[in-house]
């Protein structure tokens, strides 16, 4: 006997011509849903036999949300461990999540359109990550239309909004201190997208351990990258030209460290042994280079996890937006760290 094939909630949105959000709503909350829209959607479900999932619908106390995240970020490996930490929190809650590339460039140029595309998409909240978590204007648009938000590593914190993120100048002055331990003086930085606040507080933390072990900063060897393998390719066969290189090279993030790794292999160098390469982040890429990186963990996915729980809670215990969450770092020490040739 063949099995009966389930009719899925995207079958029905096309069915009746409308998105799957829609279709989710005249199930979940018919009263936001217009009466001629509710009716076609509720065709469509005749017509097709769809059934809904009853056991997610039931999960959080049976009311799911429609959660957006907003990004803009140039790094795959990160955008890849938020949404494994989103999708794990809102799969717990039984909560749809909407991906949005949200560029803070499209938004100068064309607020107003954007502004109402939001206000009319269904959200009940969003996540935010950098860089639109960091655009002053973007925040103010949210509270402009009464959008419940939670921003991850936002410019700043402010006792208003819900927020989750860690120590960048910490975490960077925590690995230029190790590579200062292991012995190396001749330290380069690669610098993230400027458009990032973090790019430049990994930079301060850099600077302080530089200036707290008393050895001179040197702007040849700060190198600007943009969170990408091909910009730290780039940067680190820049830096590896100097006519004194550096003996070690840290990343503002893994995907320029892995950059720096295939810079130094083109020019005949070793890593670790010619040189000593660091990242941040510690996302796949850090694990599946060789050699191996040394490099901060950032706790992507639980930093996620946690910005669903915020927006949930603001949700349900309106107005809950005073949340500030700063997770701990850790270095994680692998292949790419030794000490300097004599």
């Amino acid at each position: 006997m063949k099995q009966r094939r389930h009719v899925t909630i995207k079958e029905v949105a096309e069915h009746a011509g409308v998105s799957q959000m829609t279709v989710s709503r005249a199930l979940n909350q018919k009263s936001l849903v217009r009466a001629e829209t509710r009716q076609r959607v509720e065709e469509a479900i005749r017509d097709l036999n769809y059934r809904p999932n009853l056991m997610a619908r039931g999960l959080a106390g049976g009311r799911s949300y429609y959660i957006g995240l907003i990004y803009n970020n140039p790094s795959r490996s990160y955008l890849g461990e938020i949404l494994l930490g989103a999708l794990q929190r809102c799969r717990v809650g039984g909560h749809h999540l909407v991906i949005e590339d949200f560029s803070p460039e499209a938004f100068a140029l064309n607020p107003e359109e954007i502004t109402q595309n939001l206000r009319v998409s269904g959200l009940d909240g969003v996540i935010v990550i950098p860089p639109p978590s960091e655009n002053a204007d973007i925040i103010k648009m949210l509270e402009a239309i009464g959008m419940a938000y939670v921003l991850i590593a936002p410019r700043s914190i402010n006792a208003s909004d819900a927020t989750v993120t860690i120590d960048d100048t910490a975490a960077a002055y925590a690995m230029t201190q190790h590579l200062i331990d292991k012995g190396h003086r001749r330290i380069a930085f690669i610098k993230g997208h400027p458009a990032h606040v973090s790019s430049a507080h990994r930079l301060e933390g850099y600077k302080a351990a530089l200036a707290r072990n008393k050895i001179r900063f040197a702007k040849s060897y700060v190198a600007e990258g943009a969170f990408t393998y091909e910009s730290g390719m780039d940067a680190g066969a820049a830096l590896l030209s100097l006519d004194r290189p550096p003996t070690a090279v840290f990343a503002a993030n893994d995907d320029m460290a892995a950059g720096v790794i295939g810079a130094a292999l083109q020019k005949g160098l070793k890593v670790p042994e010619d040189l000593s390469v660091a990242g941040f982040d510690d996302t796949a890429v850090a694990s599946a280079v060789w050699p191996t990186l040394t490099t901060i963990r950032q706790p992507i996915a639980e930093m996620a996890y946690c910005a669903v729980d915020l927006l949930e809670a603001a949700l349900r215990k309106k107005p809950k937006r005073n949340s500030s969450i700063v997770l701990d770092y850790s270095l994680v020490e692998r292949r790419s760290v030794v000490a300097p040739k004599k």
